[in-house]
């Protein structure tokens, strides 16, 4: 996968500014807010930031979380895990492998056949609809 490098005024242009919070500061969307929270539209979500190919709508659940959920990423390739102790917790970070940006975490309480899930903020999302 090709790096998307920018600037950070290039990011502020580019991005809206909720996208840009998440993306770029790794803010979390308040729960239960999202466009894609609720959504059952089938096909391929992308990251908002640079347009690579990261959650099928086929792996998304509801978790009642208040964020969309998926049991596995399109590609693993596509995206990066990182451990993240801030707030004073131990979780694991979801970034775009292709940009670097956050896209949410991922936990071990989810559906089969992985047992994880994907917990993804709305803003770091596009839906390429099928």
């Amino acid at each position: 996968m090709q790096k998307v490098e920018k600037t950070d005024k290039e990011w502020r242009e580019q991005l809206a500014p909720e996208q840009y919070a998440v993306l770029r500061q790794a803010a979390t969307e308040r729960p239960f807010t999202g466009k894609y929270t609720y959504s059952t539209e089938t096909g391929m979500y992308h990251c908002a930031g640079c347009n690579a190919p990261l959650f099928r709508s086929d792996a998304k659940f509801e978790s009642h979380c208040g964020w969309p959920s998926f049991t596995n990423p399109a590609d693993n390739e596509n995206v990066e895990l990182r451990p993240d102790t801030s707030f004073g917790m131990l979780r694991t970070e979801v970034l775009c492998r292709a940009c670097g940006g956050h896209l949410g975490h991922v936990f071990d309480d989810g559906p089969g056949p992985t047992g994880l899930r994907y917990c993804i903020n709305s803003a770091a999302l596009d839906l390429k609809k099928e």
